[in-house]
């Protein structure tokens, strides 16, 4: 068994930066992100930076505490964990002063995303993204982590880790990993074409990491995709399929965590899986109710979709879940259910205005509510049709039962009257399967032909 390695992470606190979280927060994050590879945090503190310096980042004298912090603690640390973004100057010099190996925020979240990435092309994905990263370090990979890893790694198999010193070689890798995500991309985009042609609605969940996003699609699909307590639990997408009360079947898709900073590398690697939230027919944006900054969250997640292309002018539907209220006291618990009430009438379910869900995945207490109203955004625009089918027709009559709302069945001789609901999309598609059946309205009955 290899020893926890330790670490000391640090938090620099630019002047005039962001006022969304506090910087204790941002450092807490951060103890998150480093727990998530199994580092054992031994030295964690908010770091003053008045003044940037291009060449260290952080002051000469601050560089000095932290190289005495590192050599006053038995073991001595093997690395430093720098919240922010270092240039590859200032991530050199800082491990020569410091005798250690360093990491920024975005080398952390790569480490992280090797570590959990279990799908082929989740690997290739990741690697993508740190080959583009260490291009213009040309650095090597932090051997350790890599040990540890085994065979998720970033270059392919064992011993084989570590970057080579030579850039073309590099930019070689990149041009043949970049070739294998076009193909992915190509078998992603068949497929989403395939599902287009199935009659099931898609639903996404998105949202920050650690929101609560996997919890809620085990609760939801009675699965059991690994749902931790922990930061980038989920990598790969996941997709299951529900059974709505009114009998309609929606595919669910559980995605990748979102987190401020998200390194662009990861998001332009990820983009073809990360593009199944284009194509759902209704978002669910998970988060965290509880968590000290969810708004801030919550504008981070809205930033990396309006990055993918969802933005404020898609007339997509979106509703906020609203989970983990169950670690709310009385009163907070109180404040979210009045939030959701008081915006029930005017929130359109859009993204500037999403519909509200207060809930737990956790426990359950709410679930149920949010199936409604994603049944009542799918069924919004339904039509009701009065089929006829032939009595025996068993294969059709369990066709709509599968994918429309089923409001009532009236045996009349050698035929059933179906009273349903359903898009335009499910109609074209039953008449195209079923010519023999047709729409009869009462007092007009026309018959349908492939």
């Amino acid at each position: 068994m290899i020893d926890q390695v330790s670490a000391i992470v640090i938090h620099p606190a630019l002047k005039g930066g962001s006022a969304a979280r506090s910087n204790e927060a941002r450092l807490e994050e951060a103890i998150g992100l480093a727990a998530a590879i199994n580092l054992n945090v031994v030295e964690a503190s908010v770091i003053p930076v008045m003044r940037p310096r291009p060449a260290t980042l952080l002051g000469g004298g601050k560089v000095e505490e932290i190289r005495a912090m590192l050599d006053g603690t038995d073991p001595r640390p093997e690395l430093v964990i720098v919240d922010g973004a270092l240039t590859p100057v200032q991530h050199r010099n800082l491990e020569k002063a410091w005798d250690a190996k360093v990491l920024d925020r975005t080398a952390l979240i790569l480490e992280i995303f090797g570590d959990r990435a279990q799908t082929a092309e989740g690997r290739l994905q990741v690697d993508l993204a740190h080959l583009d990263y260490q291009r213009s370090r040309l650095v090597r990979s932090w051997t350790h982590l890599e040990r540890q890893r085994g065979g998720a790694g970033f270059l392919g198999g064992p011993g084989e880790r570590q970057l080579e010193s030579d850039r073309r070689a590099l930019s070689d890798k990149i041009v043949r990993l970049k070739s294998k995500l076009e193909d992915v991309k190509r078998t992603r985009t068949l497929q989403r074409a395939k599902r287009k042609r199935a009659p099931h609605p898609v639903v996404a969940l998105v949202g920050y990491t650690n929101a609560g996003k996997s919890t809620l699609f085990n609760r939801l699909t009675q699965s059991s995709v690994a749902a931790q307590d922990l930061l980038f639990a989920t990598l790969d997408p996941t997709m299951r399929t529900i059974d709505m009360s009114s009998g309609i079947r929606v595919i669910l898709s559980d995605t990748v965590g979102f987190i401020s900073g998200l390194p662009t590398q990861l998001v332009a690697a990820f983009r073809a899986t990360l593009e199944e939230v284009l194509e759902a027919d209704i978002i669910i944006h998970v988060r965290d109710i509880s968590h000290e900054d969810t708004d801030a969250q919550r504008d981070d997640v809205l930033a990396v979709l309006a990055e993918l292309g969802v933005t404020d002018a898609d007339d997509r539907p979106m509703i906020e879940a609203l989970n983990k209220i169950d670690l709310l006291g009385g009163d907070e618990r109180e404040a979210v259910f009045a939030a959701v009430s008081a915006n029930a009438t005017s929130d359109t379910g859009s993204l500037a205005a999403p519909m509200r869900v207060a809930l737990s995945a956790e426990t359950g207490e709410g679930v149920g509510q949010l199936l409604a109203l994603v049944e009542t955004m799918l069924t919004a625009s339904f039509d009701t049709l009065y089929i006829i089918i032939p009595a025996s027709d068993g294969a059709a009559r369990a066709w709509l039962h599968q994918r429309a709302e089923i409001k009532q069945e009236i045996t009349r001789d050698a035929e059933l009257l179906l009273v349903t609901r359903l898009s335009k999309k499910v109609q074209g598609q039953f008449f195209k399967v079923f010519p023999d059946a047709y729409e009869d309205a009462s007092v007009i009955t026309t018959r349908h032909t492939a």
